[in-house]
């Protein structure tokens, strides 16, 4: 008979017993079935030739002899494999099955039947609001938990989020057990819509389970369209708020510190359009609030209106400066290597240079070229450093611009 047998509740089981006779062969009186509990024993199931087959009524609508010839009216006891049908939690026991033979007395084998129970596994969220908080306090944010399993899950998380599991594991009465695990976390801005996980591994089994963090942060602003270059008289240009926020900004609002908006710049939720031409009477710090339903950021920019436009440098000029700025850096980096590696090899009589005799030859035994060469290069860094650029169109005098953008909070 089998030594270890085991089954999930509600499944089906055999546990086999035979006996293998002798020759001469002994006659068997009677196959009993027995369950050890607590050091006791009591019967299961019951084969005798002359009575028949008997199943405790505790056992009688799910356990049976599995073989055919048992059950008969003159019963075959050598095979007496007994099937437990829909398994539960209270069969997990040692078994005994015995055999009272005559004239070489009792026989017994005894199996161990284990009996698992397949846990619930679920994941849900903390809270049902995760909000970024400048105290960067942790938070539990989900749970998972492994309810009613025998022998207990073990639960993981997979995530990119720093964070820190807590896991409880508890026995029910029932003998199964349920574990629970807690992720905690610090909710920011940038762990919105990141994946947590939870990994349930149960025997050789895996559940996963995974949720898409919905985080709620104030928003983060900065007000962008000054580039620096406004200038008298320039039309059509535009400052505009960008806030990235959860939820989405419900309230956009202008100001200009230390004034008024002008009467010739329009509003538009979060973009100021200064229609008609510059002035300097535009100047100033222009600030914008974003509100949502967490807080409240403001960003500022300082608006510097310089009398002509900035010259402009043509994009062919600074493609040929940069090139030419590498290729006499080349030029520089091999001959610099040549002359090094010409003192060593004059230091200890060996050569360094694993290059074509007539090359190495050139290069090695020429000294003036070497300089010219060293020159050369220099030179070429030293136009490409100070060749001016083209000329603009139009020159003018800049002023002075200073720029305020961000996340902090602006005081208006």
């Amino acid at each position: 008979m089998d030594v270890d047998r085991s089954g999930y509740v509600g499944s089906k089981v055999d546990l086999r017993c035979r006996f293998l006779n002798s020759v001469p062969p002994v006659k068997i009186s009677q196959v009993t079935w027995q369950k050890v509990v607590n050091g006791s024993k009591q019967n299961v199931a019951i084969a005798n030739p002359s009575l028949g087959v008997s199943v405790a009524p505790a056992y009688r609508d799910r356990v049976a002899f599995k073989s055919a010839a048992v059950r008969r009216r003159a019963p075959v006891l050598e095979d007496t494999t007994l099937t437990f049908s829909s398994l539960r939690l209270a069969d997990d026991a040692a078994y005994i099955c015995e055999y009272t033979t005559f004239p070489a007395g009792n026989r017994e084998g005894t199996v161990n039947l284990t009996v698992y129970a397949r846990p619930t596994t679920k994941m849900s969220l903390s809270t049902p609001t995760l909000v970024a908080r400048a105290n960067n306090v942790r938070t539990p944010v989900a749970t998972c938990t492994s309810a009613n399993g025998k022998p207990p899950a073990i639960i993981r998380w997979e995530t990119r989020v720093p964070g820190e599991a807590t896991s409880t594991e508890f026995r029910n009465s029932d003998g199964t057990f349920t574990v629970q695990s807690e992720y905690a976390m610090v909710p920011s801005k940038d762990t919105h819509q990141e994946v947590l996980t939870c990994v349930t591994t149960y025997n050789d089994e895996v559940f996963t389970d995974s949720v898409t963090l919905d985080i709620q942060y104030e928003p983060d602003v900065s007000v962008e369209g000054f580039d620096g270059n406004w200038y008298l008289n320039r039309e059509n240009v535009q400052l505009s708020c960008q806030a990235n926020a959860n939820p989405r900004v419900s309230l956009y609002q202008w100001k200009r510190v230390n004034g008024t908006i002008p009467s010739n710049v329009e509003i538009q939720d979060n973009t100021l359009t200064f229609s008609g031409p510059l002035t300097y009477d535009l100047e100033g710090t222009y600030a914008c609030e974003a509100t949502n339903g967490i807080g409240t950021r403001a960003a500022s920019v300082e608006v510097v209106i310089i009398e002509k436009p900035l010259p402009q440098v043509a994009t062919g000029d600074v493609i040929s400066v940069i090139a030419l700025l590498l290729a006499a850096g080349v030029l520089m980096g091999i001959t610099v290597t040549v002359l090094v590696l010409k003192m060593r090899s004059r230091k200890d009589g060996t050569s360094y240079v694993h290059l074509p005799a007539p090359f190495v030859h050139d290069l090695t035994h020429s000294e003036p070229f070497l300089i010219t060469f060293s020159l050369s290069s220099l030179l070429f860094v030293w136009l490409g450093v100070n060749l001016p650029p083209a000329k603009p169109s139009q020159t003018g005098e800049e002023k002075t611009s200073r720029r305020h953008s961000g996340t902090g909070s602006f005081n208006l």
